[in-house]
C-alpha cells in the first residue's frame, strides 16, 4: 500500500513540471491571460492562480488583472531569467564595446544587469582582475576563473534579481573602493538612470559613490521606458556605451550635454578605439577618473 508521501512525489513532479512550462510560456510571450493558461494545459483557473502565486514568489513571473505578466512596469522589475532572454545581440554588441574599457589589474564593480553579465564572459581576456559584486550569477559564473579574484557581498538574498542586497551589503560596499563601476539602468527618463526598487538604487549608489570611474551600459529600448526610483543623470557617468540601434537623436542630445557616448557597432574593435557615427573618427575612450 502506497504512503501519502510516495502519492504525493507524482502531484508535486507535475506541478513541479506545469510551472516551469507555464513560466517558459509567459517568458516567451511576454504576457498571458490566466484563463488561457488554464485552457492551454488542461486545468483549473484556480490551480493555475496557485502556480502563479509561487511563482511570483519566487519572482519569475506577477499577476496583474487576469494576466500573468514576465514585462516589466514602472513599479516592478521583470525577472532576471526573463531579461536575460531580451535583446541578446544589442546586449552582446555592447558588451564586446565595454569588456575594452576595462584595464589589467583594475578591482571593478558589476552590477546585476543582464548586460553586464553578457559583457563578464568576456573579462577573463582582461585579467588579472579582482571583481566584485552581490550577483549570486555572477559569483556562479566568474568563480574558478584563472587571474581572476572574486569578492562575493552578501546581504539579504531576492530570487527576482538572484542577487544580495539590504544593509549588510551597503555596508559591505562601503568599505572598498574600487577603479570602475559597470552597470545598466531598467529606464532612461529626461536622461536619468530609473529603477523599479529603492532598494537596487541603494546599493548601485553605493558601488557609484565607491567607484573612482562609472560605466553606463545601455541599450536603446531603456530610453523608451519608465520606472519610478531615480539614481544618476547620464552625465555623471564617465562614459554611456549603447547599441547600434539607438536612435540618433538620444545620442545627439546626450553629446550636446558632454556625455561621453561610445556607440557599439557589432564589429566591436580590439584596440580601444570605437567609431564616432557622428564625426566618422574614432575616439579613445576617457579613462580619466573622476
Amino acid at each position: 500500500m502506497k504512503s501519502d508521501a510516495d502519492n504525493q512525489t507524482p502531484r508535486l513532479s507535475r506541478q513541479g513540471e506545469r510551472q516551469r512550462a507555464i513560466s517558459e510560456a509567459v517568458m516567451a510571450e511576454g504576457a498571458v491571460r490566466i484563463d488561457e493558461l488554464a485552457e492551454r494545459f488542461g486545468t483549473s483557473q484556480m490551480t493555475v492562480h496557485r502556480d502563479l502565486d509561487e511563482l511570483e514568489a519566487r519572482g519569475l513571473l506577477r499577476k496583474s488583472r487576469g494576466v500573468a505578466t514576465a514585462l516589466s512596469s514602472s513599479l516592478v522589475e521583470s525577472s532576471d531569467v526573463f531579461r536575460t532572454g531580451q535583446q541578446q545581440d544589442e546586449k552582446r554588441e555592447i558588451a564586446r564595446t565595454a569588456v575594452e574599457l576595462i584595464e589589467t589589474g583594475q578591482a571593478i564593480f558589476l552590477d546585476d544587469s543582464t548586460t553586464v553579465l553578457q559583457m563578464a564572459r568576456l573579462i577573463p581576456s582582461r585579467t588579472p582582475l579582482t571583481v566584485i559584486t552581490n550577483v549570486l550569477t555572477l559569483i556562479n559564473e566568474l568563480k574558478g576563473t584563472r587571474g581572476i579574484s572574486l569578492v562575493a557581498l552578501g546581504g539579504s538574498y531576492y530570487n527576482w534579481c538572484s542577487s544580495f542586497m539590504g544593509g549588510t551589503t551597503i555596508e559591505a560596499i562601503n568599505k572598498l573602493r574600487a577603479d570602475v563601476f559597470i552597470m545598466s539602468t531598467a529606464a532612461i527618463t529626461d536622461d536619468i538612470c530609473f529603477f523599479q526598487s529603492q532598494a537596487t538604487v541603494d546599493i548601485k549608489r553605493a558601488m557609484f559613490n565607491a567607484a573612482a570611474k562609472r560605466i553606463l551600459l545601455v541599450d536603446h529600448t531603456k530610453f523608451q521606458k519608465r520606472a519610478l526610483y531615480a539614481l544618476a543623470p547620464l552625465s555623471d557617468f564617465d562614459v554611456v556605451v549603447v547599441d547600434s540601434k539607438t536612435n540618433p537623436e538620444d545620442i545627439n542630445r546626450l553629446r550636446s550635454h558632454n556625455v561621453h557616448v561610445i556607440v557599439a557597432d557589432g564589429h566591436a574593435r580590439h584596440d580601444g578605439l570605437h567609431e564616432d557615427p557622428g564625426t566618422g573618427n574614432s575616439a579613445a575612450p576617457d579613462n580619466r577618473p573622476k
